[in-house]
């Protein structure tokens, strides 16, 4: 018998028998690919609506399974691709065989095309202008509860930690203490009760919170600042810390080592510092050395460095010795301390007294912030 070829050979001579002396011509099929016999059979059978196009979707999904096979081939064997060079040289030749399988004209695509490129196509509308009002509102509407919900955790965190502190102006922290210093200045317990923590009603609260506010935001930043951006001494400092009364005089220049940076300088302000040591919180007086002074001989941007750093140091302390003279003024023996308090207060408030020492206060802030550096 003869042996007979594959599928895509053609008989030209259907009486061909095995007992037949007649030469058979065989004629093969030009085609442009190689198709399987599922293929062939496939495409022979009649497709009234778009035979093409049934060739060609099988076609693709069976090329389309091909590269998902050698994707997930070559993904198994990526760490040694150096050790596998012929493999990957045999895989590229066959993915490029693939590929020439491929559809080039739109009259081959099909549902698969459309459905694996959905996901990475965005569709555009034909009214650009309609777009991108769209896209801005929608935009809008999304931004607005997150920023609404973020403003909103933030507010809470600062709340739960430093309570009260986002809603008061600082013109309210320095009216509460104020009338801290006035209640102490008539109970002078009560500063004390206020950083140990035994009055825990709200009011008492925001006091020391204001009175923390003033100390660690206005008052203690500045002072290291001028510190740090100084030559002066630590004994030279810790003098002036103690003391709350200072007073610079010029006196005739001499050429000498300044007493608070220790450099050569023509030094012509005497700095005469007193008074009595004073807790920093609670502001009682301590009476070792009440008349003690110290006299030193400086430069003058030591002379002009030490009248700003102290008048900001001892403003909290000379505000409370302003308080009591307030309350020592004015104090009557049978009124209840709330009442007596409240009407010093409304005083001061209508007065403008307190607006002036709130401006005394920024103009201390203002001299520490505008300071320059020793040339």
């Amino acid at each position: 018998g003869k042996r007979k070829r594959s599928s895509t050979s053609v008989l030209c001579d259907s009486d061909e028998s095995q007992d037949s002396d007649i030469l058979v011509r065989k004629v093969f099929a030009k085609r442009r690919c190689i198709m399987d016999e599922d293929d062939s059979s496939e495409e022979q059978q009649p497709d009234k609506t778009c035979p093409t196009e049934n060739v060609s979707t099988s076609r693709k999904r069976k090329v389309f399974a091909k590269l998902k096979e050698l994707a997930r081939k070559s993904a198994t064997r990526g760490s040694c691709s150096s050790a596998n060079w012929e493999d990957s040289n045999s895989e590229a030749e066959i993915e490029e065989e693939l590929l020439c399988h491929l559809p080039l004209t739109p009259t081959e695509g099909s549902e698969t095309d459309s459905d694996s490129m959905e996901d990475f196509i965005v569709a555009e509308d034909e009214d650009d202008d309609n777009d991108d009002n769209n896209n801005t509102e929608h935009v809008k509407s999304e931004n607005q509860p997150q920023q609404k919900q973020l403003n909103t955790s933030n507010s809470e965190l600062l709340s739960y930690y430093v309570p009260q502190l986002s809603r008061c102006d600082h013109y309210v922290h320095f009216k509460r203490i104020v009338k801290a210093f006035l209640i102490n200045a008539i109970d002078d317990t009560f500063l004390r009760s206020l950083y140990d923590g035994t009055r825990q009603k709200k009011y008492a609260q925001d006091m020391l919170l204001s009175l923390h506010y003033l100390d660690d935001r206005f008052i203690q930043p500045r002072l290291e600042n001028l510190i740090a951006r100084s030559r002066w001494k630590v004994r030279y400092k810790e003098r002036v810390d103690c003391y709350p009364d200072v007073r610079i005089i010029l006196r005739n220049p001499k050429n000498m080592s300044c007493q608070a940076c220790e450099l050569k300088r023509y030094c012509k302000f005497n700095v005469l510092l007193s008074g009595q040591l004073y807790n920093s919180k609670t502001l009682e007086v301590d009476d070792f050395m009440s008349n003690d002074k110290q006299v030193l001989k400086v430069g003058m941007v030591c002379a002009s460095r030490t009248r700003v750093y102290h008048n900001l140091k001892h403003f909290k302390y000379k505000l409370y010795v302003d308080c009591s003279s307030v309350a020592e003024v004015h104090d009557v023996e049978d009124e209840p301390v709330k009442d007596t308090v409240e009407r010093l207060f409304s005083h001061l408030e209508e007065s403008g007294w307190i607006q002036k020492r709130y401006d005394d206060l920024e103009d201390c802030m203002d001299d520490a912030d505008n300071f320059q550096e020793e040339k």
